[in-house]
């Protein structure tokens, strides 16, 4: 099912950074905490239905336990649509205690993951191996996981994928800058 929603600009490039667990930074880092980005420009959807880009607010960098948050919360009531950012694949449904019901979403070269979590559940059809297109629904906000029960959201993280192509690691790249640019 297609949904309507904000689109920026997202650079699909290679950054050339070292791949490692979360919070690996190399040469070329933007001072915001994410990857520099290149000419190179896919569109990219805010994840929550109607969330304009003027209520996002940059966490990236926030501590959290022993390290930084790297992702982006999206605040919205319960049950909101989670929607693709992108084009791509759904490269994993995931239940973890941090994220509880997660998807992790590959870009049409599988060159980047986008991390949806806290889910309270998946859309009708939504399986692994899946292609979809930005806008599609994904599921809905909720609270699984280590999310406070009074605070529905999305936590929403990009990562640059390694060789290995693994759906659990990468470089963390900000959403923040890619999201709150979109001068809609």
């Amino acid at each position: 099912m297609r949904r309507g929603a904000s689109v920026v600009a997202f650079a699909a490039c290679a950054f050339g950074f070292a791949v490692g667990g979360g919070g690996a930074r190399g040469a070329g880092a933007d001072p915001s905490g994410g990857e520099s980005l290149s000419a190179s420009v896919r569109p990219l959807r805010i994840p929550v239905e109607g969330i304009a880009p003027g209520a996002l607010r940059d966490m990236f960098d926030q501590r959290r336990g022993a390290g930084r948050h790297e992702a982006l919360d999206i605040p919205a009531p319960r049950g909101t649509p989670v929607l693709a950012a992108d084009d791509g694949r759904i490269a994993k449904l995931f239940t973890s205690v941090p994220g509880g019901l997660t998807i992790y979403q590959f870009d049409p070269g599988s060159n980047y993951a986008y991390y949806y979590a806290h889910l309270d559940r998946y859309a009708e059809g939504v399986r692994e191996g899946a292609a979809v297109k930005s806008g599609d629904l994904l599921g809905y906000v909720g609270t699984t996981g280590n999310a406070p029960p009074d605070s529905p959201h999305l936590h929403f993280a990009i990562f640059k994928l390694g060789v290995e192509r693994a759906w659990w690691k990468g470089t963390p790249v900000n959403p923040y800058p890619l999201l709150r640019g979109n001068p809609r």
